[in-house]
């Protein structure tokens, strides 16, 4: 992960407003910035396809070399697709609500390439596949906003959680590591509001923003992954 985007991403992060009152203003709220309220309170975030490449209403952020986006329909619907060659880059969405009613979020991925030899836990080798992230802003957002990563690694192993090399703010939590199902769909879903508490010992701020990120670059290596389906629920995907 490289912090400038964070940066840059938590300076334009929306301030933080006074909680919604009722549940229904906060699925209104909600379905603005998302664009589609689900049936037994949930909040997809939208993956529309664009002619530009990036999905529909998500910015890019390019590192090194050029970004490289696009979506694929997939069978549980448009997924976003990431290729790396040795770049570094990142699409991200502004989103705006309160964690505690939308605590768990829920996501499909697949890696078809990991970069070679890289490690969450060393800043020369610094290079995930597949990244998505949630970010809490907090003024001053360059000194104060916290970021929450789930990450497959090449290296390091699953299940372990580990604060940046680079910025003390942003902690990743390993949820896959290694080739062990590489060309596969997989479905993942985490309590980020526990997330946020036991790795930052705190309460979560309003959420910002929400990305997903590819790089390659400090292994000066390839990867290549998807990840679709992302959405926000009050009750575990397996009670909806």
């Amino acid at each position: 992960m490289k912090i400038e985007f964070f940066k840059t991403a938590l300076t334009k992060a929306l301030p933080p407003k006074r909680p919604l009152k009722t549940f229904g203003a906060a699925l209104l709220a909600a379905a603005f910035f998302f664009g589609h309220a689900l049936a037994g309170g949930g909040i997809e975030v939208p993956i529309k396809p664009s002619p530009q490449g990036p999905p529909e209403g998500w910015q890019v952020k390019e590192w090194k070399g050029k970004a490289d986006f696009n979506v694929v329909q997939e069978d549980f619907g448009p997924a976003i697709h990431m290729k790396s060659e040795g770049t570094s880059s990142a699409l991200y969405k502004d989103v705006d609500f309160e964690l505690k009613d939308y605590p768990y979020l829920s996501w499909k991925w697949k890696v078809a390439g990991l970069p070679r030899g890289a490690d969450v836990r060393e800043k020369t080798r610094d290079d995930q596949a597949a990244q998505v992230y949630v970010i809490f802003p907090r003024w001053p957002a360059m000194v104060n906003s916290k970021v929450v990563g789930y990450i497959w690694d090449s290296t390091a192993p699953a299940g372990s959680s580990v604060i940046s090399t680079k910025t003390g703010n942003t902690r990743y939590i390993v949820l896959k590591s290694g080739p062990d199902g590489l060309g596969s769909w997989h479905s993942e879903a985490r309590n980020v509001y526990e997330d946020y508490r036991s790795l930052f010992n705190d309460e979560p701020p309003r959420i910002g923003k929400v990305s997903v990120m590819i790089d390659s670059d400090d292994t000066k290596s390839s990867a290549e992954s998807f990840v679709g389906d992302i959405r926000f629920s009050n009750a575990p995907p397996s009670e909806m």
